[in-house]
């Protein structure tokens, strides 16, 4: 089965659960095929959570949700070494951390000693535990949650945190007619709980090899570097784009490539993708900002400052 066809097969499992949502699910494939990570920030109950499950059930993957709150520890995250008086030895006891699918509901209410408790699974795929370093199973995603509304009782995500996770995306409110089919569909029961698995894990990693194959001609490579270089010399930007941007605006370009049945990639893939993958990478500056900007204008001045490579006849 091509990376195409596995995709719309998800796309139509995932579609039986979470209604009106087929950008973001595109999104999150995208995310999966390449081994990075998801920052979903929205309301609540528009369907983060729904989003997680059905994705960890279509891909018959292990699933872990971890509800972040001010007491939670990083060893509630990465588990611990216990000892076992049998033995006199002390035996590591994996936390969730250790499954392939991760939701991290509301990452911002814990700490940021506990939220740094991810950094090492996200950017490494190992967690180390009283200094042995564990592997984790692959695939590996994690999907954190936040609430843009709320502040009161949340702690920022810093900087090394927010650059490790591959895209932000955000799910918005459901259409009338969408939330009308919401309610006929969840009338009776949840049909989650009777959703089948599509494709498997092995599946996904031969795929997430093949994505990495996908044609990048050298003009639209050099438009990724020069976007991504544009919002370091931005006079409304403070902090642009780290290099972990560029890579991941390549490797998204790949796996959409992919995923809408092409094995090259167009400007048009990285145009659509850049807003995902590096707005929550820009910092502004006080000044930008007190005069009503958001990095998302600012990085839309970028994307259409950045000349267009054009077929040369």
């Amino acid at each position: 089965m091509t990376i195409q066809q596995t995709a719309i097969t998800m796309k139509n499992n995932i579609a039986q659960v979470l209604v009106g949502k087929e950008a973001v699910v595109e999104l999150a494939l995208v995310a999966l095929l390449c081994e990075g990570h998801l920052l979903l920030e929205d309301v609540p109950g528009i369907g983060k959570t729904t989003l997680a499950r059905t994705i960890a059930r279509s891909l018959q993957c292990s699933f872990a949700r971890i509800q972040f709150t001010p007491d939670l520890l990083p060893t509630d995250i990465s588990g611990v070494s216990v000892f076992d008086q049998r033995d006199r030895d002390f035996h590591y006891r994996p936390g969730p951390i250790l499954n392939q699918i991760i939701l991290a509901d509301e990452i911002n209410r814990a700490t940021p000693r506990t939220q740094s408790a991810l950094l090492e699974a996200m950017q490494e795929r190992t967690v180390t535990v009283d200094g042995q370093t564990h592997a984790l199973p692959r695939p590996f995603l994690v999907l954190a949650t936040q609430n843009p509304i709320e502040l009161e009782g949340t702690f920022p995500l810093p900087e090394a945190q927010i650059d490790r996770f591959m895209m932000r995306v955000g799910l918005g409110y459901p259409t009338e007619a969408e939330e009308n089919d919401i309610l006929l569909r969840y009338r009776q029961a949840d049909p989650l709980e009777t959703l089948r698995p599509v494709t498997g894990p092995d599946t996904l990693l031969n795929h997430q090899q093949a994505v990495k194959a996908v044609a990048v001609e050298q003009s639209v490579q050099h438009y990724i570097v020069k976007m991504v270089q544009a919002t370091r010399s931005h006079p409304a930007v403070e902090l642009g784009a780290s290099p972990r941007g560029s890579m991941a605006l390549y490797r998204g370009a790949q796996a959409l490539a992919a995923i809408r049945g092409r094995q090259f990639i167009i400007p048009d893939d990285v145009k659509y993708l850049a807003p995902y993958v590096l707005t929550h990478r820009l910092i502004i500056s006080p000044q930008t900002r007190l005069r009503g900007r958001t990095p998302a204008g600012v990085l839309a001045e970028i994307i259409e400052s950045v000349p267009v490579p054009v077929e040369t006849l």
